[in-house]
């Protein structure tokens, strides 16, 4: 497995002082970043080929959310590559070894020029070593989407959401759905269906349906086709991490 080390900074945790969910995404994707960086196939190598990774799915399992200051261990494992798509695992301990977080995630390969899949190259494959599956639940990479939704007020697009691609960052969209996670609820679950690219200037809807353990949030664009489609699940009662 690839790992990194840190620790858990001021600017990356909520008020109460737990890591937010929309930093917990940027320490995983990082990871899997620098992996790539090291083996010589990271965002030079893809963009002198026009080609990109694009999140499909996030399942994100949450033990414990890391408090500010506290030192923990990033690590990802990618544990099957198949036509154009790559699965990785994903997880953070503490230095100890206390596992905090386990993920599961499935990617595409998408040809920038074409906006098509590509192949996985000969360099990715034999670059990435595979790694046996972690052992949690797998969940289904599509998200039923309840009905009757509430609307709420649209977001527009700014240069700041972008990602290397100028397509909005993976993260920004959990960032925007953790607006509607009721206040004091310990999130224990979090997965997200990306179904469409958001370009700057575009205008995000977000719609939304409740329950006593779950929210399921829908960033839409101006005719109700989802961006992305989030569900955070959560402790009834609890208030706490």
């Amino acid at each position: 497995m690839y790992t990194f080390d840190s620790r858990v900074r001021y600017s990356e945790t909520t008020p109460d002082g737990f890591l937010r969910m929309e930093s917990l995404i940027d320490y995983l994707q990082d990871c899997s970043t620098f992996q790539s960086e090291d083996l010589g196939i990271g965002i030079g190598y893809m963009k002198e080929r026009h080609i990109a990774w694009v999140v499909n799915f996030w399942q994100i399992d949450v033990l414990r959310l890391p408090r500010l200051g506290e030192r923990i261990v990033t690590g990802t494992s990618p544990y099957e590559l198949r036509g154009f798509l790559g699965m990785r695992n994903f997880m953070v301990e503490t230095e100890s070894g206390e596992r905090l977080v386990n993920a599961n995630s499935v990617w595409s390969l998408l040809n920038l020029d074409r906006m098509a899949p590509e192949r996985v190259t000969k360099e990715m494959q034999e670059g990435y070593e595979l790694f046996p599956k972690f052992s949690m639940e797998y969940l289904p990479r599509k998200i039923a989407m309840p009905e009757n939704m509430t609307p709420h007020e649209s977001v527009e697009v700014t240069p700041q959401m972008l990602d290397s691609n100028y397509h909005v960052n993976n993260a920004r969209y959990v960032g925007l759905g953790m607006e509607f996670v009721p206040e004091g609820k310990t999130i224990r679950r979090l997965c997200v269906e990306y179904r469409k690219q958001a370009l700057e200037g575009d205008r995000i809807l977000p719609c939304t349906a409740a329950s006593e353990s779950c929210v399921t949030v829908s960033l839409e664009n101006g005719e109700h086709i989802p961006y992305a489609v989030l569900t955070f699940d959560y402790d009834k009662e609890s208030t706490t991490c």
